[in-house]
This record gives structure tokens, C-alpha cells and sequence, in this order.
């Protein structure tokens, strides 16, 4: 009688999980458009906690692969990470806390995880504090231009307009702009600048982007520390630079007195395990009496804390409606999506992960 009994209970046990699994698949629903005339963009965050571990490494390459198999379905034209490509850009003897790779494998590893994209999507990629400096921005050199150079990713290098000055007096993609026109028309140019830009930095990019030919586009600026989880213009950090530039000085030297920035894109923030404590967004009026849409959008300490998995593997992508104006924002992880028993955990739906702006 036991027996039996236990049998039946295992047998009821394998039935419920078989019902709760396929419940599971039928809720999930992959990406896609909600238009099919709609193109889309998609917004790396924080890489630098991927790449600091050799384990966590294969998360950043299933995201950039996740990445390339959807640039015809989700109809993917521009791809931009908000900088801290690595965690360590000089560092030769990590301790295996704070990271187990030296800066080299570090940066090897997150050129190779964008490598998937090169000649397929063009990206642009933006740095932070710790590309910069032994482990974080001591000095202002990076490795950046070594392990991204011009010729990485052709589709990149073909929108390459205007290229500043890094700190040594080189020219250097840290401070760059990139030009598009999105499949209805509208004309874009991405401009990314240095971690804190120096002032000399913030004149070159305003004269770039008052130019006349730069009149009717609508400017992205890609920059690192900007917003904090409030949603306000970081004004000041602790670096050992003084030379530095954060959000509030940004928006009142370069964004508010502009007539064409329209979208700032940022990173740098996080909390240990606090979605809160990576995310900000806030709209002002620019100087032209225009709007300025401001999203900060990171998750280097989710999945673990500082030292975890790097991030869930979260990521988010951008809908460009056919009207020319609507933006849709949506949070996924393709880390999650990738597993049936993960499914369910694959999007952040919250209104402050799924939302809607629109453009001027």
C-alpha cells in the first residue's frame, strides 16, 4: 500500500511540474516588434563585471550573441554600451575578489564578446572610470583604442564623422561622433565622450554639434556618469581627477545649450541586488525649448552583488516607431530567456523597466 502510494505521489508530483513548466512557456513571449515597420536600438550596460571573471565571461558573449540572431527580427540598426568596458584597465596582478583576470585578458574578453557583432551591426561604445588609470582612472590613459580600434567593426567605422582629443593629445575614439539615418528618414548622430570630459572635450563636442550640417539631426550623447538613482545630475565623485566634468556640468555646458541633443544615454550606477539602484530616467526642456530625454540604465551588481555574475545578463532595447517619435523602452535578459526554467524571469516590467517617450 506504501508502494503505491508512493508512487502515485511522484507520478502527481512529475504532472504538476510538467503542467507548471509548459504554464511557464506559454507566458513567456520572445522579443519583437509591436510594429513591423518599426526598427530598434539596443543599450549594453556596464560590461566590466562580466569581463573581471573568467566565469562570467560567456554571459557578456550569449548577450552580444543573443544580439546578433535578433538584428533582422527586432530589425537591430545601432547597438551602444554606456562604458566600463572592463574593470581593471591596467591591472596586472588581480586577487581574485575583486576580479580573477589581469586588465589585458579583461579587455581581450570584451572585444571578443562585440567581435560578434563586427561587419553585422554597428555599435559605439562609450568608457567609464575604470577603462581608465591601474583599476579605476588613477591617470587618464586607457586601452580603449587598442582593443577597439578604428577598423574593429566596419559598420562602425563607416558612421565615423568627427574624432576628438584624449588627454595625452591623441586622437581617440573616447570622444567621437558617429552619423545615421534610421529606416524612416530621421537623420542621428551619436556622439560619445570621455569619462568626466574636461572642459577642452565639452567645447569640442558643442562646436561639433552646432555645426550647420549637424542642424537637423537628432544628437545622442553617449557619456558615463551622468544621472544617479534619483534621476538627478550627478554634480560630484571622489576621483583622484580634477580636471572632471559629471552630469550636472554636462547638462549646463554642453546638453541644455544645445538646440539638437535630444537623448542622453548613461551608466556607472548600482547597488548590490537593487534593481532601483541602477536605473534613473528624467525629461528637462533645453535652452531651445525642446526635450531632452535622460536615461540611465545599468546592472553590473545584479545577480550577486559587486562580485556576482556580472549583471543577469539584462539588457535593453528600444523601439522606434513608424511615426517618427514614439521611442518603447523594454528590459530583457536573453540569460534568463535562454533556459525553459528561466523564462518566466526574462522581462522587467515595471513601469520604470517598460515604458514610452517620445522625441521632438
Amino acid at each position: 500500500m506504501q508502494y503505491h502510494l508512493f508512487r502515485f505521489l511522484i507520478v502527481l508530483s512529475f504532472a504538476f511540474s510538467v503542467t507548471a513548466l509548459r504554464a511557464q512557456e506559454q507566458a513567456y513571449q520572445p522579443p519583437k516588434l509591436s510594429d513591423p515597420q518599426s526598427w530598434s536600438m539596443v543599450l549594453i550596460p556596464d560590461p566590466q563585471s562580466y569581463v573581471k571573471f573568467e566565469r562570467n565571461q560567456g554571459i557578456l558573449e550569449l548577450m552580444t550573441g543573443w544580439i546578433s540572431e535578433q538584428i533582422d527580427p527586432l530589425n537591430i540598426q545601432l547597438v551602444l554600451c554606456t562604458g566600463d568596458m572592463v574593470e581593471h584597465n591596467d591591472w596586472l596582478n588581480p586577487n581574485g575578489t575583486q576580479g580573477n583576470q589581469p586588465g589585458k585578458q579583461q579587455w581581450e574578453a570584451v572585444a571578443r564578446a562585440f567581435g560578434r557583432l563586427d561587419g553585422k551591426v554597428p555599435y559605439v561604445a562609450g568608457t567609464g572610470n575604470h577603462d581608465y588609470g591601474v583599476k579605476n582612472i588613477e591617470y587618464r590613459r586607457t586601452n580603449f583604442d587598442r582593443y577597439f580600434p578604428v577598423d574593429k567593426n566596419p559598420l562602425s567605422q563607416k558612421m565615423l564623422r568627427d574624432v576628438g582629443i584624449d588627454a595625452d593629445g591623441y586622437p581617440s575614439l573616447t570622444n567621437a561622433t558617429y552619423e545615421f539615418t534610421s529606416p524612416h528618414g530621421r537623420k542621428f548622430l551619436v556622439m560619445v565622450l570621455e569619462f568626466a570630459p574636461r572642459d577642452t572635450v565639452l567645447r569640442w563636442a558643442k562646436q561639433t554639434v552646432d555645426q550647420e550640417r549637424y542642424a537637423d539631426h537628432t544628437v545622442i550623447l553617449l557619456t558615463h556618469s551622468y544621472l544617479n538613482a534619483a534621476s538627478e545630475h550627478i554634480v560630484k565623485e571622489g576621483y583622484p581627477i580634477t580636471d572632471g566634468n559629471y552630469g550636472a556640468a554636462i547638462w549646463e555646458k554642453l546638453v541644455k545649450p544645445s538646440k539638437n541633443i535630444e537623448l542622453v544615454f548613461s551608466g556607472h550606477i548600482g547597488k548590490p541586488d537593487d534593481v532601483l539602484g541602477h536605473i534613473g530616467f528624467r525629461t528637462d526642456t533645453n535652452a531651445a525649448g525642446k526635450r531632452v530625454q535622460q536615461m540611465v540604465f545599468n546592472a553590473q551588481a545584479l545577480g550577486g552583488g559587486w562580485h556576482g555574475n556580472g549583471g543577469d545578463g539584462w539588457l535593453r532595447y528600444m523601439e522606434f516607431m513608424p511615426d517618427g517619435k514614439t521611442v518603447k523602452v523594454k528590459t530583457f535578459s536573453p540569460l534568463f530567456a535562454i533556459s525553459p526554467s528561466t523564462r518566466q524571469l526574462a522581462w522587467r516590467t515595471e513601469p520604470y523597466d517598460e515604458f514610452t517617450f517620445e522625441l521632438n
